[in-house]
């Protein structure tokens, strides 16, 4: 199991790879939700340790939140620290997956969704999203497709 900063900066570093590629906060944290949440329905295991809380906008891995609040809207730049190797191949490519499905939206988007999805509108805000409540909900969209 990995820190969420590890797996937050793989996806700033897939990001700033793109051309366009704009990682901001808000984004970051859907990101993480989305890996979290398919890891679990696939793995049945948590991709990192840290919770998953229903804030306002939408599931907030807090810790990161608070590590890229400088940037607020702007996109984050390239970690100096990063280093893919610290992720498995086989974690690597659910990272990319979820990143080649949802990183083509922007924050807002992705807010809208996660708004819609029964792990955020079961959650009171400020809790804590459940790992079984979203194991739950993102078998069913496995399921579905």
């Amino acid at each position: 199991m990995y820190q969420a900063s590890d797996i937050a900066k793989y996806f700033i570093h897939y990001a700033n790879l793109e051309e366009d590629g704009m990682m901001t906060n808000l984004k970051l944290q859907k990101l993480l939700y989305y890996a979290q949440g398919f890891n679990l329905a696939l793995f049945n295991q948590p991709l990192f340790q840290e919770e998953i809380k229903a804030w306002q906008y939408g599931p907030v891995v807090e810790e990161i939140y608070h590590t890229y609040k400088e940037y607020l809207r702007n996109p984050i730049p390239e970690p100096e620290d990063f280093n893919s190797e610290v992720i498995t191949l086989e974690d690597r490519e659910l990272v990319d997956e979820v990143y080649s499905v949802f990183g083509k939206y922007t924050g807002t988007i992705l807010v809208n969704f996660t708004h819609q999805e029964k792990p955020w509108m079961s959650t009171e805000i400020n809790q804590t999203i459940t790992h079984e409540l979203m194991s739950d909900y993102f078998k069913s969209q496995i399921l579905k497709d």
